[in-house]
């Protein structure tokens, strides 16, 4: 059962990642880069502040912080507990898939700190701000949803690599905004 699911997940990526076209690699590159978001977080940290408050928005900014640090280093744990090799590593289908961009990244893959961390921001700023900009979480989700793709596009990351950490971003992003909901409750109110 395990080898299919394997198997399947590789003619996924293979497929996905072959569509890509020289036209579109700057763009996902761009998706892809964890500096491009500045401007999405400065706005997020903005419109928390606006919602908020300065003390609010720093207890808000130490929990995206640790939120951060435990889907990194959940992510970390995996890779090296799994030891799957990312697919630019993999010399069975390294020559079938592109590469875009210059580097491939660490040698384990499973599962992606991008589509966690990506994901568990949308989801703890989406549920966080959504009752005064209920359009946010929508936009939000998407943006995780692109640069999660970016990952199997840019040959680094398989399907199941993506999914995995998005879920994880999806459960550490809900539950860390719980966290930050009961911190206010109990010593900010």
């Amino acid at each position: 059962m395990i080898d299919s699911l394997l198997t399947r997940d590789i003619e996924l990526l293979i497929y996905l990642n072959n569509l890509g076209t020289p036209q579109w690699d700057g763009f996902w590159l761009f998706m892809s880069n964890k500096y491009s978001a500045i401007p999405l977080y400065l706005v997020l940290l903005y419109f928390t502040y606006k919602q908020f408050g300065l003390k609010k928005t720093f207890v808000a900014v130490f929990f995206v912080v640790l939120l951060i640090i435990t889907s990194d280093q959940t992510s970390n744990l995996f890779k090296y507990g799994f030891k799957r090799l990312r697919p630019c590593h993999n010399e069975n289908i390294s020559d079938l898939i592109r590469l875009v961009g210059n580097r491939c990244g660490g040698l384990y893959g499973y599962f992606s700190a991008h589509a966690a961390n990506t994901m568990a921001m949308a989801v703890f700023f989406g549920l966080l701000l959504k009752s005064k900009r209920d359009y946010l979480f929508s936009i939000l989700i998407i943006w995780a949803l692109a640069v999660s793709y970016s990952r199997i596009y840019m040959g680094v990351h398989f399907p199941l690599d993506v999914l995995t950490g998005m879920l994880f971003g999806l459960i550490y992003g809900s539950l860390f905004y719980v966290f930050f909901k009961a911190f206010l409750k109990k010593f900010m109110n």
